[in-house]
């Protein structure tokens, strides 16, 4: 089954520290200092967004019918065999249209090509937004592993 990041807002505190991880993974030297000093600085491919009420991280949800890949005319946003939506940076002309027809509104222009979650290609054991939530909020996992968690997380509330 595919994996996907998934966020239980009710411990999201919006410290950005997904965002940060983010664009740090994106930089030419991977260390935060590092692209503070890079001549473009990197971006970030998630967003934390919300209210008062609820506060979310949140990037591309790679989902099963995705209308940027059916959107993009240059073929540069397509679905792999694992099932995520990819883009291709070399084939993207910066037309926008997968901006526009994103659901989530989470892909983002950079100079003349868009971003958009890639999962960290270079990972090999988590997504560097995982890895910096201090609260846990965000879980790469299954759909069907993200609602066993926050079903065991309500039952140890009860219990308190």
């Amino acid at each position: 089954m595919k994996k996907k990041i998934f966020c239980a807002v009710q411990l999201c505190l919006a410290c950005k520290g997904c965002e940060i991880a983010c664009a740090v993974e994106h930089s030419k030297t991977k260390s935060i200092i590092g692209a503070l000093k890079e001549d473009s600085p990197p971006r970030k491919r998630r967003d934390v967004q919300g209210s008062k009420e609820t506060i979310m991280s949140i990037a591309c949800q790679h989902c099963k019918t995705a209308a940027c890949v059916v959107a993009c005319m240059a073929g540069a946003m397509y679905k792999d065999e694992e099932g995520n939506t990819v883009h291709d940076e070399d084939k993207c002309v910066g037309c926008g249209m997968c901006i526009m027809v994103c659901p989530f509104g989470v892909i983002t222009r950079d100079k003349n090509i868009v971003l958009k979650c890639d999962l960290c290609p270079d990972m090999t054991d988590n997504y560097a937004c995982v890895k910096a939530c201090p609260t846990g909020a965000l879980f790469a996992g299954t759909a069907e592993e993200f609602k066993k968690r926050l079903e065991t997380r309500k039952v140890h509330e009860v219990k308190k």
